[in-house]
């Protein structure tokens, strides 16, 4: 029988699985294993909380918090209790957070820790609706509107002795077509906007992807990404659908020893993650004498070989088979090791893979499926299969979607998981997204090819995506900086990669003030701007403007440019817009040194 809403899909497994492991935590350096029982138990204690604070159906819940299991245990906690989860990264600012708990209307939030608190603090000022505020750990004050994580079990405990079926009766009264959450995506304002995503798009999701991913019951995967993102969200919820158990990694630099100790069968993760475990792997086998390294190029050329076969699903020769068994008993299985030593695969989306990452991988023997989605869509529309997959493609449609391009190139989608319910409170984008034909405007440009693999080209507007994953629109920081009067134009660059930089040109009469006052005594601008203590003026500008700034929205590194951009250049439009791709490629180099 098909689950009707989330809750219920919990409540399912819970009581298919109640013995089995579900959710695997560290303590003191050691990890430590929960069952769907016991997660059920704290779940129900949460849910009954929310009800004795007179929560009610559809009310908003926000949540604040790195990942760890006691996000997925109050999802499902405020799930249970009819109302809707408004996730909320644990690196945004107290304006974002407050920004984000108005626009949501969120009576109660849920946070992590007393940092985590003083943010809130700060907003809570500007957010009147905000009522109630939850602790999980290391608070111990009692103001009254803040409860510790164990005081709001120990309410729901008495709560569900005096009112035993609240719960029960809650849960029967979602339906399918209820808002389950709202996940706020960057806009090209810079203002986040809340999907109004439903019980009903999530579970064809997770029905179309169960179709055609490799995962089974019992499957251990690392839990790595941020659970704010609409990525990780639909791995929490895969995990609950299938029966998986979920080890939870708050912190990228922990991954490497959590590969080794919880030896996972596949992870899910953005671009920069591969990244970082390719180079790491590198690093370890470019390390070795000079006979290791040799063989370990020897290894890599043969796997390469293997790869480039199967992927144009050629025959592999005897010959080749022979060298490949002891490529891998040499080499691969070290490095597999390294990783845990039972990883089958890997899932890539939030941003696009390379495909020399991907061909490195499937070399060592590691596919990567990578798929493709917006937070709009639940967040996936398209994924490559384990006998049917294209690098450098994000895969043919998931089963149930449909794809089609534009005139201009445009990729529309449609199908049962994309939120067409549209933007919370945004009449007016949720109409240019979301038109009465059905077909979601992804503002990606790409193509279908004969097999029906998508193929991303290029981005419809400047929404850049860093490699991991998150949205930035650079419109807002390149406003920020220009509010200080050195400072002329500003391109911000950064799609694909694993941080922000800024080009950047100076105001030519700010400039001159400047250099009077420091008793500079070089004129010309392009001698001007190499000044060290010009350097410094402007590291010191981007320093305060960062403070405004998410971490994945800061700029970690700038270059000044010796001639601002004009439209006789071809770098400004006629009406003096910035033509990105023109600088982009222009300053490439420059680019490119700012990643060295």
């Amino acid at each position: 029988m098909p689950d009707d809403t989330l809750p219920q899909m919990f409540w399912r497994r819970v009581e298919m699985s109640g013995g089995l492991p579900a959710q695997m935590v560290t303590h003191d350096g050691r990890w430590r294993t929960l069952t769907w029982s016991e997660v059920g138990d704290i779940v129900r204690d949460l849910a009954h909380g929310l009800l004795a604070l007179d929560r009610q159906r559809g009310e908003t819940v926000a949540l604040l918090s790195s990942n760890r299991a006691e996000w997925v245990q109050a999802d499902f906690a405020v799930l249970s209790a009819g109302c809707v989860t408004v996730p909320i990264y644990a690196t945004f600012t107290p304006e974002l957070i407050a920004y984000i708990v108005n626009d949501a209307e969120a009576t109660t939030l849920i946070v992590e820790n007393p940092i985590q608190l003083q943010k809130v603090w700060e907003a809570k000022r500007k957010a009147p609706c905000l009522e109630r505020i939850v602790v999980i750990e290391g608070y111990a004050e009692q103001p009254p509107s803040v409860l510790t994580w164990e005081e709001l079990r120990r309410l729901g405990r008495s709560h569900a002795a005096r009112s035993e079926n609240a719960m029960t009766e809650r849960l029967a009264s979602i339906r399918s077509e209820d808002i389950a959450t709202i996940v706020y995506t960057s806009g090209t304002t810079g203002l986040p906007k809340g999907v109004v995503q439903t019980h009903a798009n999530h579970l064809a999701a997770l029905q179309a992807t169960a179709q055609i991913t490799p995962v089974l019951p019992g499957d251990v995967h690392l839990l790595v990404l941020p659970l704010a993102h609409a990525f990780a969200r639909l791995e929490e919820f895969m995990a609950v659908h299938v029966g998986l158990t979920t080890a939870f990694v708050g912190r990228v630099d922990k991954l490497a020893d959590a590969l080794r100790e919880v030896r996972p069968h596949f992870c899910c993760g953005v671009p920069r993650l591969y990244e970082k475990i390719q180079a790491g792997l590198l690093t370890g086998a470019e390390g070795g004498s000079p006979i290791k390294k040799q063989m370990f190029r020897w290894a890599l050329g043969i796997g390469r070989e293997v790869s480039r076969r199967q992927q144009a699903k050629q025959p592999i020769p005897f010959a080749l088979r022979l060298k490949h068994r002891l490529a891998h008993a040499l080499v691969f299985a070290r490095l597999r090791e390294a990783m845990g030593g039972r990883l089958r695969f890997a899932v890539s989306g939030g941003a696009p893979l390379s495909r020399e990452l991907a061909e490195f991988f499937h070399a060592v023997g590691i596919l990567i499926f990578e798929g493709y989605g917006l937070t709009e869509s639940c967040p996936v529309l398209t994924f490559n299969r384990i006998c049917h997959f294209k690098f450098g493609s994000v895969g043919p449609a998931l089963p149930g979607v449909e794809l089609k391009i534009a005139a201009d190139g445009e990729i529309l989608a449609r199908g049962p998981t994309i939120a067409t319910r549209g933007y919370l409170k945004q009449p007016e984008l949720t109409a240019e997204a979301f038109p009465p034909d059905g077909w979601l405007h992804t503002g990606d440009i790409g193509s279908l090819d004969d097999e029906g693999f998508l193929y991303i080209t290029d981005r419809k507007k400047d929404l850049i995506v860093t490699s991991s994953g998150f949205n930035v629109a650079p419109q807002s920081i390149e406003t920020l900086l220009k509010g200080d009067p050195l400072v002329s134009q500003v391109i911000v660059c950064g799609d694909r990669r694993p941080y922000l930089v800024a080009l950047i040109t100076l105001n030519p009469v700010e400039l001159a003030k400047f250099a009077e006052r420091q008793g500079i005594t070089a004129i010309v601008y392009q001698e001007l701007i190499k000044h060290p203590d010009v350097v410094e003026r402007m590291g010191l500008i981007v320093e305060m403007k960062n403070v405004a700034l998410p971490s994945y929205s800061k700029i970690k590194r700038f270059a000044i440019l010796p001639v601002e951009f004009t439209e006789v250049g071809g770098e400004l439009s006629a009406t003096q817009k910035v033509r990105r791709k023109v600088i982009a490629d222009r300053y490439g180099d420059v680019i490119e040194s700012l990643y060295g």
